[in-house]
């Protein structure tokens, strides 16, 4: 895990700051300086529970075990490349102009992001990467599960969102749109899956009607 987080940080440090063709791009360093810190941070915490780091361990298409799951993470993945791309073109060719302030809310959005999934993972041991069933898994209905079903989708929908501002590009807020947009594709089909075959679950969506935004969706 420790591995990965560093060349995640590497790779997606590099690809912002070639796709920008410059390193004068301070929301690159800020973000991924954010990032960094807040990822650290999350590991450790996810430490202290080893079967939830090993479930988090395993994710992609690889790791789906069902069709239609392998399919909605390879279209969500290009949007999701494209919110951390769009902005590095966006600084080089000048397409946006976003105020400083508004990229440090971007930051707190990340942060603010990421401490809400160090909540989803603090209220549900099972909160695997993959679309699955554990063994002795039971349904989660406390913490921010009270309040939306899928907390771990809405936790990446304000980390997308604030990516976006956070680097500094407006364009950049489509691509983290359509990817919200593949979350939700992920997140309907997978209730449906849950309904099917984890008891409780039906009765538990009775009883939190939001999917994602409480109030909204």
């Amino acid at each position: 895990m420790w591995l990965t987080l560093a060349v995640n940080c590497v790779v997606l440090g590099c690809a912002q700051f070639v796709a920008a063709g410059t390193f004068k791009y301070w929301q690159a360093w800020v973000f991924i300086g954010v990032v960094t810190v807040c990822s650290v941070l999350l590991t450790l915490s996810m430490a202290k529970n080893p079967a939830l780091l090993e479930s988090r361990a395993k994710y992609g298409p690889g790791a789906e075990k069902r069709t239609i799951q392998k399919v909605i993470v390879l279209c969500a993945a290009v949007p999701g490349i494209a919110t951390f791309l769009v902005p590095a073109l966006d600084h080089r060719f000048g397409w946006s102009n976003v105020p400083w302030w508004l990229s440090v809310a971007g930051d707190v959005l990340i942060v603010a992001g990421l401490w809400m999934v160090n909540r989803v993972f603090e209220a549900n041991a099972f909160a695997s990467a993959t679309v699955e069933i554990a063994d002795d898994q039971k349904v989660i209905s406390t913490g921010p599960y009270a309040v939306v079903r899928n907390p771990m989708y809405a936790s990446a929908a304000v980390y997308l969102a604030g990516a976006s501002l956070a680097l500094g590009s407006y364009w950049g807020l489509i691509a983290s749109g359509l990817t919200v947009l593949g979350l939700v594709w992920r997140l309907l089909d997978e209730e449906k899956f849950l309904a099917e075959n984890l008891p409780g679950y039906t009765e538990y969506c009775a009883k939190v009607r939001w999917h994602l935004i409480p109030g909204v969706f």
